[in-house]
């Protein structure tokens, strides 16, 4: 009898013009070493530009994703999400992820393309600030909480300047990291504590 685990399904990035390519390297980093294959996804296959230059051809187009082949998808920030709709097909994507119980990473300008959505009216979350989301219109705000990264159920969420929470909740949402060695990682890559590099390196986490 073959006992062997079931091959893990892909972690789909997001990728679109002006994205922001700061915040999303933590996760996808410890995400690919932990053994997950990261696949881009752009509105096309044609190739798109960050904030920082870095040109990405995307591996495949996003009408070919398909939640239940999917382990997470991950919306990073860009400019876009602010100053057209260009992104709107995204906010679309991920709530049908959602409703399929697969789950949906948010970081940044992100949250405000869900927030329009209608996807953050019933869930904890959080963003840059609050005035920020609240500028979309959206019903919402009751359920901001004002700290680094927020998961509710499938959803995790996280401002611009907190890559690192952000990754850490993705990792302990897929079960990547855990307790201690989670709480060690943070501490790692947030904090530069050097205690936390022996306690990731006895579990076998660097």
């Amino acid at each position: 009898m073959n006992t062997s685990p079931a091959p893990r399904k892909p972690v789909y990035l997001a990728v679109y013009d002006t994205l922001a390519d700061w915040e999303t390297g933590h996760a996808t980093a410890h995400l690919a070493r932990a053994g997950y294959e990261i696949r881009t996804v752009g509105a096309s296959t044609r190739p798109v530009t960050s904030i920082g230059g870095l040109r990405v051809q995307p591996d495949l187009a996003l009408a070919d994703v398909c939640p239940d082949d999917a382990a997470l998808l991950i919306l990073p920030g860009a400019d876009l999400w602010d100053t057209s709709d260009d992104l709107a097909p995204f906010a679309r994507t991920a709530g049908e992820f959602l409703a399929a119980g697969t789950p949906v990473a948010a970081i940044c300008g992100a949250t405000a393309g869900l927030a329009r959505a209608g996807l953050l009216d019933d869930r904890a979350h959080t963003s840059a600030v609050s005035f920020y989301l609240a500028a979309t219109g959206y019903a919402g705000g009751a359920h901001y909480v004002d700290t680094d990264a927020v998961t509710d159920r499938d959803l995790v969420t996280a401002g611009p300047t907190e890559p690192v929470a952000f990754a850490r909740d993705v990792l302990r949402l897929l079960g990547v990291y855990d307790g201690e060695v989670l709480d060690a990682w943070y501490r790692l890559f947030h904090d530069s504590d050097p205690e936390a590099y022996a306690v990731l390196d006895k579990a076998g986490a660097l």
